[in-house]
């Protein structure tokens, strides 16, 4: 017997669940699933029109463009994957922006797995340099939201270098006492698990995401052991501690704004110079002066009354 020829409205349906739904309601719903709240995929420019203030957000980066240095070829040429990839709307594996999140600056460094995988190359590490760069410039908090299945094969070495290169950018943030902010998505494996992702102030996750540096197959292959049905997921993640908690995508921006709020440092008055501190150190010695005028005059006076009492005889006048 035939099998019945599927609708359209099939592709629309949640791999959790079953239900069914329409393009412009998940769209609305940032891609969460109202039935069961299943997380599915989205796009770096998705996550910024949803996260920034009225959808405004300056990209930072967004020049730069991967090169072929070892001439890859697999099934195709590496210059034709990136062409294929670039298709698709982005540029890069990640999207950087300065952006308003609730009334807060920040920089958000945000990856799409639709690219590549979500692989860091040197673009990658590049942009995401630039993006802490531009942090610690304009003295706000960076914010990365990951999505990567490790390291770009076709980069070879050039692509392990980045998550040294990532580092040590953070390294700076840190020294300019600016927080750096971690959100898990899935998944976030390999090279980009093993160096910026693990290393935020605040470290949050979306559910049901696998976070861990290989994944349970590769793990179950080389070990032949059967893995916990939860392994490397955002929750068992909670448990043992890596991740600070697990939020909702719809909660994300207005969990992140507070946290903002919170992490926000006062203005740093600017050093005066010297001829400023003495001029005010002037000033206040003539101000407590006058204010001890009044004081000053009526002690005199009380004085010179009670040396007059002392020496008046009868019959003087005053």
């Amino acid at each position: 017997m035939p099998r019945p020829a599927r609708l359209p409205g099939d592709d629309r349906q949640c791999p959790r669940c079953k239900s069914h739904f329409r393009a412009e309601e998940i769209r609305r719903n940032q891609f969460v699933c109202a039935a069961c709240d299943h997380h599915f995929p989205i796009g770096a420019r998705e996550r910024l029109d949803n996260m920034a203030d009225g959808g405004v957000w300056t990209e930072i980066g967004g020049e730069l463009r991967a090169t072929d240095p070892l001439r890859f070829v697999d099934l195709q040429p590496y210059p034709d994957r990136l062409r294929s990839a670039e298709a698709k709307g982005n540029t890069e594996a990640i999207v950087c922006a300065e952006l308003a999140l609730d009334g807060q600056r920040c920089v958000a460094a945000v990856m799409d797995f639709g690219f590549l995988g979500g692989s860091m190359g040197s673009v990658v590490g590049e942009r995401f340099a630039k993006a802490a760069d531009h942090a610690v410039a304009r003295g706000i908090p960076l914010i990365s939201i990951t999505s990567s299945g490790g390291a770009r094969m076709q980069e070879g070495v050039l692509a392990l270098m980045q998550m040294a290169k990532t580092i040590v950018s953070l390294d700076e943030l840190h020294d300019a006492g600016l927080p750096f902010i971690v959100v898990l998505t899935h998944p976030t494996t390999g090279g980009v698990w093993a160096s910026f992702a693990s290393l935020g102030d605040v470290t949050y996750a979306e559910p049901g995401a696998l976070i861990a540096f290989s994944g349970p197959r590769v793990i179950e292959q080389t070990t032949r052991e059967k893995l916990p049905e939860d392994f490397g997921l955002s929750e068992r993640q909670l448990v043992h501690g890596h991740v600070d908690a697990v939020v909702d995508r719809r909660q994300l921006a207005a969990r992140l704004g507070r946290l903002l709020a919170i992490l926000e440092q006062p203005p740093r008055e600017a050093p005066q110079s010297l001829a400023t501190q003495l001029a005010q150190n002037g000033t206040e010695r003539a101000a407590s002066m006058a204010r001890a005028l009044p004081q000053l005059s009526r002690r005199l006076r009380d004085r010179v009354m009670g040396e007059q009492s002392q020496t008046r005889r009868p019959g003087d006048r005053w």
